[in-house]
């Protein structure tokens, strides 16, 4: 079941949102050469519950991390830990914030120092299909409008799109109903109405789209070791389109 959220409801989550993204910028000013993703995970876990939030993810299903940080060939479900940043990696950083009951919920992918020009256009095409995507998330139109435009935006670039996992809706559970694949054909699926809330996350890869997952039982990479990324906001939509609540 799809829930509409209330105007009460959108302002509570708009906070929560604000604090993810926040919690984003703590990331960036402290990704470098050195850091340990453990370390990044002490700093937002610290500034989320500074801004009278608790994490998302810290316990969900065993979880043990604040942040999901997952580098180069990891795609998702990273656990921080002792895991070095180097120069040339890129790491993608999934944040989750519960306020007042609800969560916020955002990822980006972050280059530590200077990365080759493949890895980058891999993170430009990555993000540009986010916001194609967030282009068709229009009051009335069919939810599948917006997988489609990921995926025609992410395919003719020569980059792959991760199936295993998808997108979804967002409220006081970190993960409702609707799935949103990023892939497939437009005008498909229910119809988008003023109070849903979706976190649309495409997961791109530079080689196969086929992963697997580790025998941490958590972490997610690259069957062909190649990287990947990985980006996220929580929108609601509209009466005129959407509004990106994961934003400061």
């Amino acid at each position: 079941m799809i829930i509409c959220k209330t105007s009460r409801e959108l302002d509570i989550m708009r906070e929560a949102g604000r604090i993810v993204a926040l919690t984003h910028q703590k990331m960036k000013e402290n990704i470098q050469p050195g850091i340990t993703t453990g370390k990044l995970d002490k700093i937002a876990d610290e500034f989320i519950r500074s801004m009278d939030a608790i994490p998302s993810f810290k316990g969900y299903n065993g979880f043990r991390g604040s942040i999901c940080a997952s580098v180069n060939e990891e795609l998702v479900h990273g656990l921080p830990g002792d895991r070095v940043l180097n120069e040339g990696d890129i790491i993608s950083i999934d944040i989750g914030a519960k306020y007042k009951g609800y969560h916020g919920d955002s990822a980006w992918t972050y280059p530590v120092g200077t990365v080759d020009d493949e890895t980058l256009e891999l993170l430009k095409v990555t993000e540009q299909s986010l916001f194609k995507g967030l282009d068709e998330a229009i009051p009335g139109e069919r939810l599948s409008n917006i997988s489609h435009a990921i995926q025609s935006c992410v395919e003719p670039k020569g980059f792959s799109i991760v199936r295993e996992y998808v997108g979804h809706g967002v409220g006081q559970e970190l993960h409702e109903d609707p799935q949103i694949p990023h892939y497939g054909p437009p005008n498909k699926g229910p119809r988008l109405k003023p109070g849903m809330v979706l976190a649309v996350e495409p997961m791109v890869n530079a080689g196969s789209r086929y992963v697997k997952t580790l025998s941490d039982h958590w972490t997610v990479v690259t069957q062909d070791g190649k990287m990947c990324a990985h980006f996220e906001h929580t929108i609601a939509i509209t009466d005129e389109g959407y509004e990106i609540l994961t934003k400061s």
